[in-house]
């Protein structure tokens, strides 16, 4: 039996870079250099250990913004609004100030569940509605009596499962987890309320923070649950607040300079190398390729057996007669990481990130390592 450990991939077979985790994702060069550029005595505008409070740190903050809103093609009276915590604060956020009664959900893996368990452990909330389907399919809400939120995730990080975003209602929210997935895919925000995000996936960054883009109506929706005496809302949860401050550029507590700094530098590069949709066709390249192996292959097939459902941006794929976590072990002395399946899924498989920053020659490459990897050890 072979000891992944001692294999030593040829070096023509290894990509430039390798990093393919599904968060934190792969960060480029560039952006490290603009942090780097920033934490110098000759910087032309100090920000790391700075105040967020002065104009250096909420000029950044308002060009972020304003990145975003050309990024997604922001519909009229929508607002980017940012706070302290990732994706997983903002469900909190919501059971606070966006449920007003009672929310619906779509659990088709790990973050929906959460999200969903979140509003069903908020006292002041009756019971949500569970629309579930099993790891590797897709489950969508449909209209509910007496449902004034729908939630579901865009992307299901944990199976590499992807929904469509439509309105399924005009008189509820639709709140939508678009962690792992916003600027990785074309999306029509006006189909949204609460388009939902933490940018350590597509946009190369760190957590610690999210963003949200809010409609008039989950604004109006934050306004008046923020005026409701019997709801206990602390400040950090007050989407209202979180508001107030977006539009003065900043945040309630001190934000991650750093990560407003890489992201900035990421979505710079993204607009311009086309914006959304270059973005966007830059994944589904690199995932394609992926699915097209897989399907071929001996040992390998995707998870996900619907190509329609199947993620632009993380590619699960399944084993038989060789072990994944092998392959990884391999891979990962060998410089690609990440590659590993979501810990709880429990099944022999890889699951490979491709977010706009993984470049598609890389994945060539990695493909072929993959298999190189598989020769050596056996394979069956």
């Amino acid at each position: 039996m072979f000891m992944s450990i001692n294999l030593t991939i040829p070096r023509d077979l290894l990509p430039s870079d390798g990093r393919f985790g599904a968060g934190p994702s792969k960060v480029r060069s560039s952006q490290v250099e603009t942090i780097l550029a920033h934490n110098t005595a000759k910087a032309r505008q100090l920000i790391v250990g700075t105040s967020h409070r002065q104009a250096p740190v909420k000029d950044l903050v308002h060009e972020i913004r304003n990145m975003l809103a050309e990024l997604f093609s922001l519909p009229d009276g929508y607002e980017i609004v940012l706070g302290n915590g990732g994706a997983t604060a903002f469900w909190a956020v919501a059971a606070t100030s966006l449920i007003r009664h009672r929310s619906a959900h779509a659990t088709f893996g790990e973050f929906g569940q959460k999200f969903y368990d979140e509003a069903a452990r908020a006292p002041h909330l009756a019971t949500p509605v569970e629309f579930h389907a099993a790891p590797g399919s897709l489950a969508v809400v449909t209209a509910a009596e007496g449902v004034d939120a729908y939630a579901w995730p865009h992307h299901e990080t944990s199976t590499g499962v992807v929904s469509p975003v439509n309105r399924v209602s005009d008189n509820a929210l639709m709140l939508v987890d678009a962690t792992s997935i916003a600027g990785g895919i074309e999306i029509d925000i006006s189909q949204t309320d609460a388009y939902y995000f933490a940018p350590q996936k597509c946009f190369g960054s760190d957590g610690g923070l999210w963003f949200a883009l809010l409609s008039p109506a989950a604004q109006e929706r934050a306004r008046e649950l923020h005026t409701d005496q019997n709801r206990w809302m602390p400040q950090i949860l007050d989407l209202s607040i979180a508001l107030d401050n977006s539009q003065k550029n900043q945040t309630l507590n001190t934000p991650a300079l750093m990560t407003l700094l890489s992201l900035h530098d990421q979505l710079r590069w993204m607009l311009s190398i086309g914006g959304l949709k270059a973005s966007a066709q830059r994944s589904r390249t690199s995932s394609n390729l992926v699915y097209q192996w897989a399907e071929s292959h001996q040992y390998a097939t995707p998870f996900v057996s619907d190509p329609l459902q199947r993620s632009p941006v993380v590619a699960t794929i399944d084993f038989e007669g060789v072990k994944a976590s092998d392959i990884a072990s391999v891979l990962r002395a060998n410089g690609i990481v990440d590659v590993e399946p979501y810990r709880k899924l429990g099944r022999n498989q890889l699951r490979i990130a491709v977010f706009p920053s993984v470049d598609p020659a890389d994945v060539e490459k990695l493909l072929a390592a993959i298999d190189w990897v598989i020769d050596a050890l056996g394979g069956a």
